[in-house]
């Protein structure tokens, strides 16, 4: 905490390099700041990204459905977040990106990292809020289809892409919906279709579900 206050940076992950940093968010900006060789543009359209993102919407929602309900205070490998939190937020992350699609302002790290509420103490209320960030994602695209992505949108980590923006939602998501399906099979529960590698293939996800620290 001490190097990064002596950085001036406000959150992780960032990269730092001679008392310079970057925020580490935003792959292109890593790459920019490193000065590297790589093209870390997307590599699949906003189409084929929102295409993508209701199969793997839906993925969320089954496995939801099968987690059981005395599993859902357990804690994560190495994190202070509980299942159940991670569930609820692998379904915030699309809310709060479309939240800004509506209204322009500022994802926040607050809004994403937000406890579910009381009444979301189970998996059937969260799997319904899951249904309900789907339904509203697909409506949103069906207008938003027409549209550009090129322009700046803004985040508490700086400016990004639309484009960009679209992609971290969508592969955040999608890495929170593997971790599920490897929960499920932690309380000895076989995850009914879960994700597989053409669902993350054109994404910047790596072959690791967890960390390894």
């Amino acid at each position: 905490m001490q190097e990064l206050r002596a950085l001036g940076a406000r959150s992780v992950p960032v990269v730092a390099r001679g008392g310079a940093f970057a925020y580490a968010q935003v792959i292109g900006d890593v790459v920019d700041f490193l000065q590297l060789a790589e093209d870390a543009s997307p590599q699949l359209s906003p189409t084929e990204l929102a295409e993508r993102f209701d199969g793997i919407l839906e993925t969320a929602i089954r496995l939801t459905r099968q987690m059981p309900d005395d599993q859902l205070e357990r804690l994560l490998p190495r994190r202070p977040r509980s299942w159940r939190e991670m569930m609820y937020h692998l379904f915030q992350i699309p809310n709060v990106f479309l939240d800004m699609e509506e209204t322009g302002r500022t994802i926040t790290r607050e809004e994403l990292n937000v406890l579910p509420p009381d009444d979301m103490r189970t998996s059937e209320p969260i799997a319904l809020f899951g249904e309900g960030v789907r339904q509203r994602f697909n409506e949103w695209w069906s207008t938003a289809r027409e549209e550009s992505f090129d322009g700046d949108v803004p985040t508490y980590f700086g400016h990004t892409s639309r484009h960009e923006m679209l992609e971290r939602t969508v592969w955040h998501s999608t890495q929170h919906v593997r971790q599920l399906a490897s929960l499920l099979e932690q309380a000895g529960v076989e995850p009914d279709r879960p994700l597989g590698q053409r669902d993350i293939e054109g994404l910047p996800l790596t072959e690791r579900i967890w960390d390894d620290d």
